[in-house]
C-alpha cells in the first residue's frame, strides 16, 4: 500500500467560526491534526481546503495543503478533488480521511484504519470504540455501529445508524468517523447520488454500503473528541494541556 493522508477543512461552521483555526496552546486545531496524522507515519500528509487561511496556517508550520472548490458538500468530495491534484499519475493507492476537527486523534488510531485494507475485499475502513455511557447509547448524535467481529479488533460493517441497536445484550460500538479508502472506491462513492438510507439518517457511509461497498472496522480504546462548539474547544484545550517537561 502507498497511503496519502487527507485533512479537508473548511471554515463554515455555524457553531464555532473559524473553527479550523481556533487556537489550542498556540497552534491552529487544523495545524494539531496535521501534526497528529504526521506523527502516525502512514505516508505523506496534506490538508485540503477551499480556505487561503487555512492553507496559510498549514504552510506556516511547514505542511502541504491544497486548494479545493468551494462548492463541496462532504469531505469526501474534498478529498477526491484535492487527490486528483496533489497525485494525478494514480501513486496513491489508499487515501486516509481524517477530519480536521479531531485535534485529540492518536496516531495509533490512525494507524489501525490502514490495517483492513491488507483485504482486498475491502472497499474503506473506519474505526469503532464499545459504548461505556449510558447516554451515548440512545444519544442520535452518537452514531453505531452494527457488524460481525472477525477477530482481533476487526469487524464488518452491516449498518451504521443513529438509533440504538442493535437490540439485546453485548456492547454498542460508537463509530468514530475517520476512514482509509480504496482509491478506485472513493471514485465510485463521489460518483454516486446520495442514498436513500443516507438521506434518512444522515450518515453518508451509508452510501458505499447501499452500493454494496464492503466496510471494515478497527476496535481503538477511546473516542476522540470531536470539536464543534465553544466548549468542545475548551475541553480540547484541557486535553492537549502539555504536560510538564514535556517539549513543546
Amino acid at each position: 500500500m502507498t497511503p496519502l493522508v487527507l485533512i479537508p477543512a473548511r471554515m463554515a461552521s455555524t457553531r464555532l467560526p473559524d473553527k479550523p483555526l481556533a487556537d489550542i496552546h498556540g497552534l491552529p486545531m487544523i495545524v494539531h491534526v496535521w501534526q497528529r496524522a504526521r506523527e502516525a507515519d502512514v505516508g505523506a500528509v496534506a490538508v485540503a481546503t477551499d480556505s487561503a487561511a487555512i492553507a496559510g496556517a498549514i504552510r506556516d508550520h511547514g505542511g502541504t495543503a491544497v486548494m479545493t472548490g468551494d462548492h463541496h458538500l462532504s469531505g469526501s468530495d474534498r478529498i477526491h478533488e484535492a487527490l486528483g491534484r496533489l497525485d494525478p499519475a494514480g501513486r496513491h493507492d489508499i487515501l486516509v480521511n481524517v477530519q480536521g476537527d479531531l485535534p485529540t486523534i492518536s496516531a495509533g488510531a490512525i494507524r489501525a484504519s490502514l490495517t483492513p485494507m491488507a483485504d482486498p475485499e475491502v472497499a474503506l475502513a473506519t474505526l469503532i470504540a464499545e459504548i461505556h455511557d449510558a447516554a451515548d447509547r440512545t444519544a442520535s448524535q452518537v452514531v453505531k455501529f452494527i457488524g460481525t467481529a472477525l477477530g482481533a479488533g476487526r469487524h464488518r460493517a452491516l449498518y451504521f445508524t443513529r438509533a440504538t441497536a442493535p437490540w439485546g445484550e453485548g456492547p454498542l460500538w460508537h463509530h468514530i468517523g475517520l476512514y482509509a479508502w480504496r482509491r478506485t472506491a472513493l471514485a465510485r462513492f463521489v460518483a454516486l447520488p446520495p442514498s436513500p438510507l443516507e438521506l434518512r439518517e444522515k450518515l453518508e457511509q451509508l452510501r458505499a454500503l447501499e452500493a454494496g461497498m464492503r466496510i471494515d472496522a478497527m476496535e481503538v480504546d477511546e473516542v476522540p473528541l470531536g470539536v464543534d462548539t465553544p466548549a468542545d474547544l475548551e475541553k480540547a484545550r484541557r486535553m492537549l494541556t502539555p504536560r510538564e517537561g514535556a517539549p513543546a
